[in-house]
């Protein structure tokens, strides 16, 4: 099955937000009339007027340039070292210290535990 409807939302220009927010402001003014006198979805309107009472801009973000960033690498663990596990239930926390000679018992007891 195929869809009529565009691939891609429709922008709208600030004018257009602008002009239908104060529409919208107006005394006794419905949002769902004024959103369906201009073809907007009455939804779109109240978003765009609850973004403006939580005082963000009306613009849709524009996109920026790519910047690339570098991360350090990540620590590999070694043959020797422990399997630490924390525990935490509300204001309780809990270490658990394990070998990694017995890794196997681990999963073991975690398989036990989470059952």
């Amino acid at each position: 099955m195929t869809s009529d409807r565009p691939a891609s939302r429709r922008r709208y220009s600030a004018d257009v937000k602008s002009q239908v927010m104060s529409e919208c402001d107006a005394a006794g003014a419905s949002v769902a009339k004024v959103a369906m006198a201009h073809g907007i979805n009455a939804n779109v309107v109240h978003r765009w007027r609850q973004l403006r009472r939580e005082g963000h801009a009306s613009e849709p973000m524009q996109l920026r340039e790519f910047i690339p960033v570098s991360l350090a690498a990540a620590p590999v663990a070694t043959a020797a070292g422990d399997i630490r596990i924390e525990l935490h239930r509300g204001s309780t926390a809990m270490t658990i210290t394990w070998p990694m000679s017995a890794a196997a018992d681990c999963a073991a007891w975690m398989r036990e535990l989470l059952r």
